[in-house]
């Protein structure tokens, strides 16, 4: 009996009720890029090792600026239109790609239908306890998270491979290429986010559509 009962404890803590959990809308997030397997590809390595990506959520808007040696990349995303910018620098040229709902759901559209299934591992980052996940696509590939119940953002949408998981992804795993790159937040501020975030360029890039850019290789 007393074995029946802790298992049930257990499984309540681990469902996220053990922990106290805050909404918030708006958040800056900042995850620190580091290669976990595939070196031997020098140039995807130099492009994605010591990368940082910054997250701004505010409201329905949010952005998300990943900054490396050799190229930066940022996207806009309104989860209320579910239009989206993508703002790209590569070799001195700096692209501005517009996207429709329809072309946001096509580029996020392996992450369709992803489930998250808890794992009994668990491990402090940034001051929070995160529970450990693992991430299951459609097409059968997996890949593990680490997240805190503790901060659900209002907007599921800022990021569209995690809006359904059940808190916030502080470290996580993925696949580029046959290069395993791992995010690690380094950063966590619930301080509000200036509006001037989300403004979009009016001059000093050249403007296609997301059709344009996949024929380029330039907006993913």
């Amino acid at each position: 009996m007393k074995k029946f009962i802790g298992i049930i404890l257990f499984t309540i803590s681990f469902a996220g009720i053990g922990f106290s959990q805050k909404k918030v809308s708006e958040l800056t997030l900042v995850y620190d890029a580091s290669i976990s397997t595939g070196s031997n590809q020098p140039k995807m390595a130099d492009a994605f090792d010591g990368a940082t990506t910054t997250v701004y959520i505010k409201g329905n808007l949010s952005r998300s600026e990943m900054v490396s040696a050799l190229f930066s990349s940022t996207t806009i995303h309104d989860s209320k239109t579910g239009s989206a910018v993508i703002l790209r620098e590569v070799s001195g040229q700096k692209l501005l790609i517009r996207m429709s709902p329809e072309n946001w759901q096509e580029k996020n559209r392996r992450y369709g239908g992803i489930t998250f299934v808890n794992t009994n591992e668990t491990k402090t980052i940034a001051g929070y306890k995160c529970i450990k996940a693992e991430a299951k696509l459609n097409d059968g590939s997996t890949f593990s998270v680490f997240y805190t119940p503790e901060i659900i953002p209002e907007n599921k949408e800022y990021d569209y491979q995690f809006k359904n998981l059940n808190g916030l992804p502080l470290e996580y795993e993925l696949t580029q290429r046959k290069l395993k790159i791992k995010y690690t937040v380094s950063k966590i501020d619930m301080n509000p986010v200036p509006a001037s975030k989300f403004d979009i360029p009016k001059s000093g890039y050249r403007e296609m559509t997301y059709d344009e850019s996949k024929k380029m290789n330039v907006g993913g």
